[in-house]
Formats: C-alpha cells, structure tokens, sequence
C-alpha cells in the first residue's frame, strides 16, 4: 500500500518562495511517476509537474515552468516541489500522487498541503 504525505505548505508573499515535499513509503517506487497537482477552489484539479521515479525524466505544466522545480531523492523516498516567484493564482492545495509509468491513471494521493500566495 502505497503512502503519501505531504508537508511545506504555508503563507507566503508574491514573489517568495516555498518548498513542498512529499515523503513515498509502502514500495519500491522503481518504475514509477511521481507528480505534484494542485486544487484551488471554484477550479478543476490542475498538473502541475512529475517526474520518473528512476530515470529522473521531469515534466511541467506550462503554468509553472520555469518558476517551479520537481526532483526527487531516491535514497529517502522523498519527492521535493521547489516553487519560486510565486503568485497569487498559485494558491491551491498542493497533493502529491504516485502511479506506474506505464499506466495513465495516478493511483496514490496524499491528502495535501495548503499554499496560500497573498498578494
């Protein structure tokens, strides 16, 4: 059984900086995607990154990129958000989610972490 736990949100001024991250346990994730979405109310849920749990392979949505950065550490199990420059319609929970690179549904969720960006 896959877990996922998140942790880093918080306020922070436009402009500033936050890093979110997202400790995987249950498996061995050899073979999979991990990703960062995110849900601000009145929105649909929105990608925002991935990034291929062995061969390191990233991939932003182009609302983020170059302002937002994904990486992971394989020997802590751990998968980082680094977000920059933010801005106010980043404010959203952040949910990290897991899947097998090889299917196209995202299996495994956290339960979130708020960012709230004030302007």
């Amino acid at each position: 059984q896959v877990q996922l736990v998140e942790s880093g949100g918080g306020l922070v001024q436009a402009g500033g900086s936050l890093r979110l991250s997202c400790a995987a346990s249950g498996r061995t994730f050899s073979g999979y995607a991990m990703g960062w979405f995110r849900l601000a109310p009145g929105k649909e849920r929105e990608f925002v990154a991935n990034i291929n749990w062995s061969f390191g392979y990233t991939y932003y949505a182009d609302s983020v990129k170059g302002r937002f950065s994904i990486s992971r550490d394989n020997a802590k199990n751990m998968v980082y958000l680094q977000m920059n420059s933010l801005k106010p319609e980043d404010t959203a929970v952040y949910y990290c989610a897991a899947r097998l690179v090889r299917n196209s549904v995202w299996e495994s969720w956290g339960q979130g972490t708020q960012v709230t960006v004030s302007s």
